[in-house]
């Protein structure tokens, strides 16, 4: 691009100005007139007329891209499955949920896309729980234009997978086991929040069982609910810190394994892992059993979207693992089923 000084009480001057690019918000009487980006048109020159400073502009060269086109190919770049791409906002493109699920994003390649000069790719955070409407990403680049190969620089990063996606929740039969005794109001309560929980993920619980605190029993409990479809066992109460355990004594019984003994969060110090025969078994501590935010809901909307949780995984969760208030967007809204976001926000 090829910036010069636009001279509007020119008329020669205005007439070659057609085509060129304002780099800057022209104002008349406080009122903007013409914006940063703009490509002056036939219809400018009126506005031009009424100019007594001059203007900053650009003409673009044939390699060049317009902002607008350059941020509308960046944003179909990364856009992957559950998400829409809006039109151009001040020259942003933000990218939209169109469903609830679980946002993924490759933080290595955005970096990588925002190592070129001008260009500016942004996103929430890898691994949230979202819902439709949600602005998760948007692209644009800081100057009126660029190179047209800097943009197919930043295509080709994208071009294996997308950078950006929202998987789906998968439906899941869940069984729940309980140790702890529940009675009356308290186990009410709890199966109030689970049932709640398991159908905002589109899932449904299956029963309940409250069982003696006997491996054995778990055992049984577990294999009762895998025989009848069980793709995911929770499991509430318990004591982590206690080598005899029931839930914990029972895996060795269904040749289960535990993935993490305890989260590197807090509060969920007391939280669990384990899989057995592919099924995965939460371990919901009692401190969490009827609260809305808890470690449990941060690994829940993995496992739901039908990721495998590894111990790498979990590991990683200690990195923004101080669960307090500020961290509420990490956690599902299971109040909510859609959110609405302007797209001049």
């Amino acid at each position: 691009m090829k910036p010069f000084i636009l001279e509007p009480t020119k008329l020669d001057s205005r007439r070659e100005a057609l085509g060129a690019v304002i780099t800057q918000v022209v104002k008349i009487d406080g009122k903007r007139v013409l914006n940063k980006g703009q490509r002056l048109t036939e219809a400018d020159l009126g506005i031009l007329e009424r100019l007594t400073e001059p203007i900053h502009a650009v003409r673009l060269e044939a390699n060049d891209l317009h902002e607008d086109e350059a941020a509308i190919r960046i944003a179909a770049a990364i856009c992957g499955e559950g998400l829409t791409r809006r039109d151009p906002v001040q020259s942003r493109v933000n990218i939209r949920a169109n469903r609830k699920g679980l946002l993924r994003v490759d933080p290595e390649r955005v970096r990588a896309m925002n190592s070129y000069f001008g260009v500016a790719v942004f996103t929430l955070i890898d691994r949230i729980p979202v819902l439709p409407g949600k602005i998760v990403a948007g692209a644009k680049i800081t100057p009126v234009s660029l190179p047209e190969s800097t943009i197919a620089a930043v295509e080709a990063i994208a071009a294996s997978d997308p950078v950006v996606e929202v998987k789906p929740y998968l439906p899941r039969k869940v069984g729940v086991i309980t140790t702890e005794g529940l009675r009356g109001p308290l186990q009410k309560r709890f199966q109030e929040v689970v049932r709640e929980k398991i159908a905002w993920y589109g899932s449904e619980v299956i029963g309940f069982e409250d069982v003696p605190g006997d491996a054995g029993a778990v055992a049984e409990a577990v294999r009762g609910f895998t025989n009848d479809g069980a793709t995911l066992i929770l499991t509430g109460g318990g004591n982590t810190i206690d080598p005899l355990d029931p839930t914990i004594s029972a895996l060795p019984l269904l040749n289960g394994a535990l993935i993490s003994f305890g989260a590197p969060a807090h509060p969920g110090s007391m939280f669990w892992l384990a899989a057995a025969g592919g099924v995965p078994i939460v371990n919901l501590a009692s401190c969490s059993m009827y609260s809305r935010s808890t470690i449990a809901d941060l690994v829940l909307p993995w496992i739901m979207a039908g990721e495998t949780v590894t111990p790498a995984d979990m590991a990683g969760l200690g990195y923004g693992g101080l669960l307090d208030r500020d961290m509420a967007f990490r956690f599902p809204q299971y109040t909510n089923e859609v959110v609405s976001e302007s797209d001049e926000e």
